[in-house]
């Protein structure tokens, strides 16, 4: 076979090899080393006015950790945690045997006392009497008056130990403060309990309320009365809140000032759910106070729980970066952190990226 005709094949041969893999490449997909066509978006704020953002948590208006004065043994335990309770219902009992002992003591003390004044009384009745007959002397007479008078106190002195012991067995029957429901159980029956330990956490049926924390910079923009915009993380939904505390010490809160936002409409919210809180607060704020970035849902990347966007990278390659979001619409999310105004996004690729994928705008 002449040179040309072997030449001439495998030319051919190849030809026909490059146009079969380019037959069998399907639509969309990119070859290995071909650069991405994007679209490169710059993240911009929301608008309609500056405003602090910033995350919280849904508190109950009142709780109370429920413990008791004394020392002893729980004996039971009458509620559960989720139970609905009412002021003055028994929450849990504590073994009280000594305090009864020592009432027991008390009684006998009180007995003896009141025997003591009446002998006292009526001492003192009959020497007033003769006092008056000039047949006792007024020292005799001041005397007895000082015994009789001494013989009262140890009667009063006996009866305040008894309120006393009275107080204390009210405390072993540890009784709810306030309507309100069982939150934690910290302790079962047959633990020890302490003074000051707590065995029930409980929280009032009242209003709910959204407390967050916020920096010096925020804090001097933010008033009790201000109206602003509550969003749950579990549904999404926003509910209107008036600011009602404003801290106004950060030194018990790590820097930060505390504020509470009472809420206007909590169905459906429970105590403990995270909430961002959304503060207008005008034209006249400093430049650390920013609207809220957003961007398309579109763009966004999703790996379980995990949402990210990607951003271009060093040498013009796709930098996948993980976000922190909230709130959200049926189109656009918000990004609480991650991304900042003024960064550039991909908001569309042609084909698919991956992290480290080469791409062209």
């Amino acid at each position: 076979m002449k040179l040309t005709n072997i030449i001439f094949m495998i030319s051919a041969g190849s030809i026909l090899l490059s146009c079969g893999t380019k037959g069998n490449q399907r639509a969309g997909e990119q070859v290995i080393g071909e650069a991405v066509p994007v679209t490169v978006v710059k993240a911009a704020l929301s608008e309609g006015g500056e405003a602090i953002s910033i995350s919280g948590q849904l508190v109950s208006e009142r709780s109370a950790a429920i413990s008791t004065r004394i020392m002893g043994y729980i004996t039971k335990i009458s509620v559960e945690i989720g139970d609905n309770v009412r002021t003055g219902q028994t929450l849990f009992s504590v073994q009280s045997a000594d305090i009864q002992a020592k009432g027991g003591q008390v009684s006998a003390s009180i007995a003896a006392a009141d025997a003591a004044l009446a002998n006292a009384k009526r001492d003192y009745e009959r020497f007033k009497i003769l006092h008056q007959q000039n047949s006792a002397t007024d020292k005799e007479l001041e005397n007895m008056t000082l015994q009789y008078e001494a013989a009262e106190a140890q009667a009063q002195a006996a009866r305040q130990m008894r309120n006393e012991i009275n107080a204390n067995m009210a405390y072993a029957n540890v009784t709810a403060p306030f309507n309100g429901v069982i939150t934690q159980k910290l302790m079962d029956a047959g633990n020890l309990a302490s003074p000051g330990m707590p065995v029930l956490m409980m929280e009032g049926n009242g209003s709910l309320q959204a407390a967050a924390t916020v920096t010096e910079n925020q804090i001097r923009h933010i008033r009790s009365g201000m109206r602003v915009s509550v969003t749950a993380d579990v549904d999404g939904k926003a509910v209107d809140g008036v600011i009602g505390q404003v801290s106004g010490s950060s030194v018990a809160t790590g820097g930060k000032y505390l504020i509470k936002v009472n809420l206007q409409n909590t169905n459906g919210l429970l105590s403990g759910m995270y909430v961002h809180i959304l503060i207008p607060v005008g034209g006249d704020a400093g430049s650390s106070v920013r609207g809220s970035v957003w961007i398309p849902k579109e763009s966004l990347v999703q790996q379980g729980d995990l949402v990210g966007i990607y951003t271009v990278g060093a040498n013009n390659t796709a930098t996948l970066r993980w976000l922190r979001t909230g709130r959200s619409t049926d189109s656009k999310i918000e990004v609480l952190s991650g991304l900042a105004a003024g960064e550039e996004y991909i908001g569309s690729a042609d084909s698919r990226l991956w992290n480290g994928a080469k791409i062209e705008f």
